[in-house]
């Protein structure tokens, strides 16, 4: 491990004013997205998605990392040029996903543990030959009345730091993304809970793995409530909540954090985001890794006109810029102007 590599890496990722795009969607995930939309999930379709986002002309201003998936680390543009070659001249790092999904946790129903670890050093090894500076390894957890248990929790940050050590072994920057999902109706008491005690025993299990903690990346879901609870939320609070728990639970050496829009409205993503940045100083750099929230302006355009390809990249990069604006807190700014030259028209 050479923890200078990491560091500088991190450091590039949470730049002031720049986050993460993710673009890894398995291709369940891609085909549900394009089925719904009227777009052929085929690989050339794919690729051509993947190409628009990877082209867009000055992402690199708001971007600094894209995660890619198996599939797209691979491709190239119609020309011959890879997208990672695209991406290292725009000076974005290229990322990865590389866990396989979930899979049941045996014993516990409705649970699930992260699969991928098998080949997982040699796949890594690839990837960096490939380009890759950094990875990413996702949990999920479904908020019940039992759920999710202490052995499902302590199962996946095992995995996690399993994961964790081999990236850092080969100069790759870990993501760690332990997500607690807005299925369910709990209210923003219950979500606190289960996240802070979730954080705990992942960062109990990176310290006991020695994990490298300041050359690694927590990906995380923000503290919401239920989805389908009845209570309303403003973004002051979850951002209070957020910030309250990570504060507590996640080591002020770390990297850096990045949140998940997690199913969260687009804009609602944006909003919390720059609430967290208007509470005063953070004690780690706090930014985004967004991919449907700025994502989908830019899907539903080219879905309508897959020609129309400057369209969607404009819609792209403004979804990109509204998020940077919100890493440094300035986003309601922007609104602010919108507002007043509508006024004034």
């Amino acid at each position: 491990m050479n923890q200078e590599i990491l560091i500088k890496t991190v450091q590039r990722l949470v730049e002031p004013g720049k986050g993460l795009l993710a673009i890894d969607e398995s291709f369940k995930t891609c085909a549900g997205r394009f089925e719904k939309l009227g777009v052929p999930n085929t690989e050339e379709t794919r690729r051509e998605y993947r190409d628009l986002l990877i082209t867009a002309p000055e992402i690199e201003k708001y971007v600094s990392g894209y995660i890619l998936f198996d599939e797209t680390i691979r491709q190239s543009t119609l020309t011959g040029e890879s997208f990672v070659s695209i991406l290292q001249g725009k000076g974005i790092e290229v990322g990865i996903k590389v866990d396989a999904g979930t899979v049941d946790f045996t014993g516990h129903p409705g649970e699930k543990v992260t699969d991928g670890l098998d080949g997982l050093e040699d796949r890594l090894k690839e990837y960096k030959k490939i380009g890759a500076t950094f990875a990413k390894w996702r949990a999920v957890y479904t908020i019940g009345e039992h759920t999710p248990s202490e052995e499902c929790m302590k199962a996946n940050a095992e995995i996690f730091a399993k994961y964790a050590t081999l990236c850092q072994e080969n100069d790759i920057v870990p993501i760690v993304e332990p997500e607690v999902l807005m299925d369910g109706d709990h209210g923003m008491e219950r979500s606190y809970e289960v996240t802070a005690r979730n954080l705990e025993v992942v960062f109990d299990e990176l310290k006991r793995a020695l994990v490298f903690i300041p050359g690694m990346i927590l990906k995380t879901s923000m503290v919401l409530p239920g989805k389908d609870g009845e209570v309303a939320v403003y973004n002051k609070e979850i951002a209070q909540n957020t910030v309250k728990c990570l504060k507590e639970k996640v080591p002020e050496v770390i990297g850096g954090i990045v949140f998940l829009s997690g199913g969260q409205k687009d804009e609602e993503a944006t909003k919390n985001l720059n609430a967290m940045h208007n509470l005063g100083p953070l004690s780690w750099p706090l930014t985004f890794s967004y991919g449907r929230a700025i994502q989908n302006p830019a899907l539903l355009a080219w879905a309508k006109n897959p020609n129309d390809v400057i369209t969607a990249q404009k819609l792209l990069l403004q979804a990109a810029e509204n998020n940077s604006l919100a890493s440094i807190g300035k986003y309601e700014d922007l609104i602010n102007r919108v507002r007043t030259s509508r006024h004034r028209e």
